[in-house]
């Protein structure tokens, strides 16, 4: 049996508006609409390996999402910005 996410989801009611916009929302990002679906499931206290079968995603990603809108709520679906690639050595010999 799979374990149950220790990340309950509930919404506002202003939280909700703006995900369910933001899911049927064709000119957005792909990612932004895949993050807002995964909340909504998880606010209908869908399980992750659920969500994940649904969106056709590994479950890790949904966790990942799962967390952070936890903890950080709208704003934690937002793109971070990424560190620079440290450059590789090349052993020309």
């Amino acid at each position: 049996m799979p374990r149950t996410s220790p990340y309950t989801i509930e919404l506002s009611p202003v939280e909700a508006r703006i995900l369910e916009a933001l899911a049927r929302k064709y000119t957005a990002p792909y990612r932004e609409v895949i993050r807002a679906k995964i909340i909504l499931l998880a606010a209908k206290g869908v399980r992750n390996d659920q969500i994940a079968q649904r969106l056709d995603l590994p479950t890790q990603i949904i966790y990942k999402w799962r967390r952070r809108f936890f903890e950080e709520r709208l704003p934690g679906l937002q793109e971070r910005p990424r560190r620079p690639r440290t450059p590789r050595s090349s052993s020309a010999g």
